[in-house]
């Protein structure tokens, strides 16, 4: 059949679904497009994304942009129809964002959760590479556990097997990669002095070993470090925050001029973790005039399936991988492609 043929039956086939109101009818999907993209070095809404006080911050010329997906969920067959012929748009089930069992007000909670840890991480990941090391603190010891008697409140856990604790989980990590039971050295640092003992890690109802501490994270730093932004959630945007955040410490501008956009959660270990909406992100980072995109490892398929004309993306699994990134990218190399 000729286009025009095709074109004259569609016509007329939306039209008998309009006149008896199929088309404005409910369906259960929700259509995913590209959403604002924000620059953690400037402004939003006349307030500083990143804001350090006490600390002398530099400006830069280029932008580092945290890129979003707009959900609309109360579709209609018409919207989808629209959506699924969208170039920008995907239909998704509503199941896929909304799972069973939870409302859409707490799925937001939760993602406002997730967007206030990835900023946490963000600064920790951020902080540790410009020099200022997380101490993982012994806040309270269990009574008849195997560190009782052994580390106090206040003690700074530096090892276990010789192994570094740079962060909290990976005290955790270190802990767990052996049977309960086993005897561990663990370092630590009291009053300034450092010391060793051994502990007997044990299991509580079959659950995961343990020595029997309360741990915090302290990372002592002279300056206050704000990020505010709303209306955002979900954890995607970690790797841009310390990226931002490093932009605004250290005095070289790690831009080169250039808009460059990305997304990624982070840890506090700086590793960069996978994401999703990464077609609606790519075109968001294009309308925003970015020349390069920071893709997560695991979504360099998927990113390469969506590709946008002039919009050069690089693979990061890690927060030194994107600081190479835009270190190529600000000399006028390729950074690592996906």
């Amino acid at each position: 059949m000729r286009r025009r043929g095709i074109t004259v039956l569609l016509g007329a086939v939306i039209t008998a679904l309009l006149s008896i109101g199929v088309l404005a009818a409910p369906i259960p999907y929700v259509v995913l497009g590209p959403g604002p993209t924000v620059d953690t070095l400037g402004e939003h809404d006349g307030k500083e994304v990143i804001r350090i006080s006490g600390e002398e911050s530099s400006t830069s010329t280029g932008q580092l942009r945290l890129t979003t997906v707009g959900v609309q969920p109360e579709v209609k067959l018409l919207a989808a129809l629209v959506g699924w012929f969208s170039d920008n748009e995907a239909v998704v089930p509503y199941e896929f964002i909304y799972p069973p069992g939870q409302t859409e007000q707490q799925v937001e909670e939760r993602n406002a959760e997730d967007f206030a840890a990835s900023q946490t991480s963000a600064e920790t990941a951020a902080l540790r590479k410009l020099g200022y090391p997380v101490q993982v603190v012994v806040k309270a010891v269990t009574p008849g556990a195997p560190a009782d008697g052994v580390l106090q409140v206040g003690d700074i856990i530096t090892s276990v097997d010789g192994q570094p604790v740079p962060t909290a989980i990976r005290l955790t990590e270190l802990i767990k990669e052996r049977p309960a039971g086993s005897r561990l050295t663990v370092g630590y640092t009291r009053d300034g002095t450092p010391g060793t003992a051994t502990i007997t890690s044990q299991s509580t109802d079959n659950g995961p070993p343990r020595i029997g501490v309360q741990i915090e994270q302290q990372q002592p730093h002279p300056f206050d470090l704000t990020i505010d932004l709303d209306n955002i959630g979900g954890p995607s945007a970690g790797l841009m925050f310390a990226l931002g955040i490093i932009d605004k410490l250290d005095p070289e501008d790690l831009t080169g001029g250039r808009i460059i956009a990305g997304t990624g959660t982070i840890d506090d270990e700086g590793r960069v973790g996978p994401i999703g909406g990464i077609p609606q992100k790519l075109i968001g980072a294009k309308r925003a005039k970015a020349t390069h995109f920071l893709v997560p490892a695991d979504n360099c398929a998927e990113a390469l399936r969506n590709a946008q004309p002039g919009l050069t993306m690089a693979r990061v699994s890690n927060l030194d991988e994107a600081l190479d990134a835009l270190e190529a990218i600000r000399n006028g190399r390729t950074p690592t492609p996906c």
